[in-house]
C-alpha cells in the first residue's frame, strides 16, 4: 500500500515536469519566433529607409548636382578656350605680341549717320597665335588728354592668326552732321588683347565727327578677316 502510494506520488511528479518543461519549451519558442520576426521587420525597414534614402540621393538632388557640375563644366570649358584663345580642337596658342602684328586703321562707315573705323591687326610673326578678345583702345583728343573707350554688347569670337593671317574690331559711334561736335580726335592708342604694349594709330582722315562725347563710342572684339 505504501509502495503503491509512493509510486503514484512519483508518476505525478514526473507529469508535472513534463507540463512544465512542455510549457517552458513553448514560451520559448515563441519569444525566439517573436524576437526574430522583430529583428527581421527591423533589419528589413533598415535597409528598406537606407536603400531608399540611397536611391533619392542618387536621382535627386545628388543626381542634379553631378548635372549641374557637368553643365557648368561645359560652359566653363567654353569660356576658357574662348578667354585664353584656345582653337575649338583645344589645343592652346599664346596671344599675340604686339610687337609680332603690323595694326592700322581706316574709315569704314557704311552711311553718313553711323561711324565706323576698322582697326586690322596682321600677324607678321612665324608662329600662330591668338587675338581673342577685346582690344584697349584710347582716343587721344587735340587738347591732349585721352579717353578710354568702353566695351559694346558682344561675345568675343576664338580669332586665331597663322602668320600672315589679319584679324580686325571696329570702334562704333553715330556720325555728328552738324558741325558742333566737340571731340577732336587725333590718335588712336591700341593695346592688342591679353597685351600691355600699346601702339599709336592716326585717327583716319575723313572719318565722321562723334556725336556726343568719347563715352559714346564703342569698341567691339577681334574676328578674323576670312
Amino acid at each position: 500500500m505504501k509502495y503503491t502510494r509512493i509510486t503514484a506520488l512519483a508518476a505525478i511528479g514526473v507529469a508535472a515536469t513534463l507540463s512544465l518543461t512542455a510549457c517552458g519549451g513553448d514560451d520559448s519558442g515563441k519569444d525566439s519566433s517573436s524576437k526574430g520576426s522583430s529583428s527581421s521587420s527591423s533589419s528589413s525597414s533598415s535597409s528598406t529607409s537606407n536603400g531608399g534614402s540611397k536611391s533619392e540621393g542618387g536621382s535627386g538632388s545628388g543626381g542634379s548636382q553631378a548635372s549641374n557640375a557637368k553643365a557648368g563644366s561645359g560652359k566653363d570649358t567654353e569660356a576658357e578656350a574662348t578667354g585664353n584663345g584656345a582653337t575649338k580642337t583645344g589645343s592652346k596658342v599664346t596671344f599675340c605680341k604686339t610687337q609680332d602684328l603690323a595694326i592700322d586703321a581706316t574709315d569704314a562707315a557704311p552711311d553718313e549717320e553711323s561711324g565706323r573705323i576698322n582697326i586690322t591687326m596682321t600677324n607678321r610673326g612665324s608662329t600662330t597665335c591668338s587675338a581673342t578678345g577685346f582690344a584697349g583702345v584710347d582716343i587721344k583728343d587735340a587738347d591732349h588728354t585721352s579717353s578710354p573707350i568702353e566695351r559694346g554688347q558682344a561675345q568675343p569670337r576664338v580669332t586665331i592668326l597663322k602668320p600672315g593671317d589679319a584679324a580686325v574690331f571696329d570702334l562704333a559711334y553715330d556720325i555728328d552732321n552738324t558741325g558742333n561736335s566737340l571731340a577732336t580726335p587725333t590718335d588712336i592708342l591700341v593695346t592688342p588683347p591679353n597685351e600691355t604694349h600699346t601702339v599709336s594709330l592716326k585717327w583716319p582722315a575723313g572719318a565722321g565727327d562723334i556725336k556726343g562725347a568719347y563715352t559714346d563710342v564703342q569698341v567691339y572684339p577681334t574676328h578674323t578677316t576670312k
